[in-house]
């Protein structure tokens, strides 16, 4: 019995100091994992990010070392960190001590009147968060330096003066491991992250240095002298349908009645194309990756500008369903970068804002822009029309097309949806019933004859089936025998690529058979049709054979007949043994014959009989190899099969149908 905890009074605690951030580093950074750990990377370098904004460095050099230890240098004023009369406290404890301390609450206050960092968390969350942290500052004359340990300041504040000109602030320290579960932060977040910076702050350069195993650092620079429209033209090239357009505008507005205004800054550039798609939103220099009101804006006024378009061109067929945003979104590239004196951000993370002026300002925006752009630029407004027409339509006859293969798949048995040449059991007792897949209609003739009736059904593959593991969905779902089975299967199928994920309606539940039994000839052609079915089975159910629903029945390599028994070996090494125990005796040796020549007693003593048959359960072991295995010998790399029959090839030489 667990110990009973005492609730009272003294039960209540609250976290002091640097504990608020490292017993709870979730709640500041969104995660104790490895994204936790970049976001408060971040933190320090959106502290330089808005030095720069405000006209102060056109520099900032980010540094990831060996260690894991993280620099950011830039080339601003320098943070204050010398006593201030106001607070009776020195600068650098508020600056890096506490929470909801800093210098851009203001929102009068011009350095950082669009400032991406506002809530005076991310730096002294990131110390407190920090193995250790090493500060240097550059300003008044002065070299400052600072050290911490664990959130806890050691030694004090360091003052000397300095004939250094160049003011600025470098950070220096290590993200600790008793906060994060992980601290390797991979190399294509800080390329991915200063990209992205480079794109929203204009001429302002970032340079990546990456220290190398030898000590010696690789460099990387990033800089878009003209912003997000810089960023469009690479991201669409040169085959574009349109034009790139870059607009821009100023607005002031509140949220609410009762709430005071702000100012926005909307800075929107995009272009469309039938090869690239791409949507990204900034604000205040940080990536919107779940968008918010920006979203919202692009979405509702494209759509309701495009679709006026086309209603006043007469664009749409009669009784035409409207368009919506992903019939746009699929051939438009959209770079959105915004500004605001107040902005609500979903939570510390910023990756959504939820103003309700920036999304009523940037509707009305845009709207704007696109009608002027149509009547200004009429060739490309028919090109947009008929482009967006054409992913409409497409995706119309997709959804129809996946709705009515949707209901073949999960169809129901009945009279007058029979299989062809399917031969079902009586029994409806799913812990009982069997599935027999057999290799052709020969084999259909002897299973039929040889199974249970009670509990055995069969199913016969008609011709070669296709090979799953190299064709497309459509292709797939095309072929009637792969169509039929997995309707007989009845538990629908697992598909994860997003074009095709309406057909996905996997349920085991809806399994109608307790074992998938592939009954093929042992031979080189029922190898090969057995490893088809197989493939078929994994891309399309690999949970049948992840739960151990399919087996693979063995069939007798050998009949070994004398005058008083026949013998079956189903390997060399079981004829081998059988043969040494026959010694004396006359006996006759031939090759098993094909399903469709075996008598019925024999089929259903080798093959059906529960009690004598030999099934192979198929595994999720080693599902990976199998799958590589699948891809070499089946899949698209040609030349990764040559090389595999070139080195194994020999190995298989007696199984080979060679005459």
């Amino acid at each position: 019995m667990a110990k009973k905890q005492s609730y009272d009074n003294e039960s209540i605690t609250m976290l002091k100091g640097p504990d608020k951030v490292r017993k709870r580093p979730g709640v500041i950074f969104g995660s104790d994992g490895l994204d936790g750990c970049a976001h408060s990377v971040f933190e320090i370098i959106s502290n330089s990010i808005d030095e720069a904004r405000a006209g102060y460095g056109s520099k900032i050099v980010v540094t990831r070392y060996q260690d894991n230890s993280i620099e950011v240098e830039d080339f601003g004023r320098g943070c204050p960190v010398d006593f201030n009369k106001n607070e009776n406290r020195y600068n650098w404890e508020l600056v890096y001590c506490e929470l909801y301390a800093g210098g851009k609450y203001n929102s009068n206050d011009d350095n950082y009147a669009y400032s991406l960092g506002l809530n005076g968390l991310g730096l002294c969350a990131t110390q407190f968060a920090s193995s250790y942290m090493d500060v240097e500052i550059i300003r008044d004359g002065f070299q400052y330096n600072l050290h911490f340990e664990k959130g806890v300041n050691v030694g004090g504040l360091q003052k000397k003066p300095t004939k250094k000109k160049q003011t600025g602030t470098r950070t220096h320290w290590l993200p600790d491991l008793d906060v994060f579960t992980e601290i390797e932060i991979p190399d294509d977040y800080f390329c991915d992250t200063l990209r992205r910076q480079a794109v929203v702050n204009p001429n302002l350069l970032f340079l990546y240095r990456k220290e190398e195993a030898d000590g010696t650092f690789t460099e990387r620079q990033y800089l878009y002298e003209n912003g997000i429209a810089d960023y469009v033209r690479e991201i669409a090239g040169e085959n574009t349908l349109t034009s790139v357009q870059n607009w821009s505008c100023q607005r002031e507005g509140r949220d609410r009645e009762d709430k005071p205004t702000y100012k926005v800054k909307l800075n929107v550039a995009l272009t469309f194309s039938n090869q690239v798609q791409r949507l990204e939103y900034y604000h205040n220099s940080s990536w919107l990756e779940h968008g918010g009101s920006p979203d919202k804006a692009v979405r509702q006024a494209l759509v309701s500008q495009i679709d006026t378009y086309l209603r006043q061109n007469n664009k749409y067929l009669k009784s035409e369903a409207k368009l919506k945003f992903e019939d746009v979104e699929s051939s438009l590239v959209l770079i959105s970068s915004s500004f605001s004196t107040e902005t609500s951000y979903e939570n510390q993370t910023k990756k959504a804002i939820t103003n309700k002026f920036i999304y009523e300002a940037m509707t009305e925006f845009l709207k704007h822009q696109l009608e002027i752009y149509f009547i200004e630029n009429p060739d490309e407004a028919e090109k947009i029309a008929a482009q967006v027409l054409i992913n409409k339509r497409s995706r119309e006859n997709a959804e129809k097309t996946r709705l009515n293969l949707k209901k073949k798949l999960t169809g129901s048995i009945d009279v007058t949806n029979m299989i062809p040449k399917f031969v079902d059991c009586r029994s409806k007792d799913l812990s009982r019933r069997e599935l027999y897949i057999v290799e052709g209609d020969s084999a259909l003739g002897s299973v039929k004859m040889a199974r249970d009736a009670e509990f055995q059904a069969v199913i016969p593959v008609r011709g070669k089936i296709l090979n799953c593991l190299k064709a497309d969905y459509n292709k797939i779902f095309k072929n009637e025998i792969i169509t039929d089975i997995v309707k007989l299967l009845g538990c629908g199928v697992e598909v994860t690529t997003k074009a095709n994920k309406d057909i996905s309606s996997f349920h085991l539940e809806g399994l109608r058979w307790n074992k998938i039994v592939i009954c093929t000839d042992a031979d080189v052609d029922g190898f090969q049709i057995r490893t088809l079915i197989l493939t078929m089975l994994y891309r399309l159910t690999p949970t049948l054979i992840d739960k151990g629903y399919v087996y693979i029945a063995e069939s007798p390599l050998f009949e070994i007949t004398t005058k008083k028994r026949t013998y079956f070996a189903y390997t060399e090494k079981e004829k081998t043994e059988i043969l040494a125990t026959l010694e004396g005796e006359k006996y006759t040796l031939q090759r098993s014959k094909g399903l469709g020549e075996n008598e019925a007693d024999m089929m259903a003593l080798t093959t059906m009989n529960p009690e004598t048959r030999r099934l192979i359960q198929v595994t999720a072991a080693g599902i990976e190899e199998t799958a590589k295995m699948f891809d070499i010998l089946l899949g698209d790399d040609l030349q990764g099969r040559k090389d595999f029959i070139a080195e194994y090839g020999s190995e298989y030489l007696e199984l080979a149908d060679i005459s």
